[in-house]
């Protein structure tokens, strides 16, 4: 997809997820119609997939850092083949996430309260 991409360089894997992008930007017009506070800047698409990873894929958590700004979330690993794959199984879920986008209204409808938005 586009608007996701897994970038290796020699200090860091990085999943860079570009939410102003045709889809993502409109699935985020629409979170932020559902929950008043889901204003779907790079900051509140952390916020999200933070809540998801943290109920979803865990072990995605381990060693990650974000960096998130306006027009996209940018995450990181160190390099390692175990990163790689961790990197690439992120890319798939936010992936899956956008091409599947009622689960994102569903979660953002019922558990919007539970997010630590920006």
């Amino acid at each position: 997809m586009e608007y996701v991409k897994v970038i290796k360089s020699e200090d860091y894997i990085s999943v860079c997820f570009y939410i102003e992008e045709e889809k993502p930007f409109a699935i985020g017009e629409k979170m932020g119609e559902i929950h008043e506070d889901a204003y779907m800047n790079g900051y509140n698409w952390e916020a999200f997939l933070n809540y998801y990873i943290e109920n979803n894929a865990k072990e995605l958590l381990d060693g990650l850092d974000t960096d998130p700004e306006a027009g996209m979330y940018a995450a990181y690993y160190d390099v390692s083949s175990e990163n790689e794959a961790k990197a690439q199984k992120l890319a798939d879920l936010i992936c899956s996430l956008i091409e599947n986008e009622d689960e994102i209204y569903s979660i953002v409808r019922d558990k919007g309260d539970e997010i630590e938005w920006d």
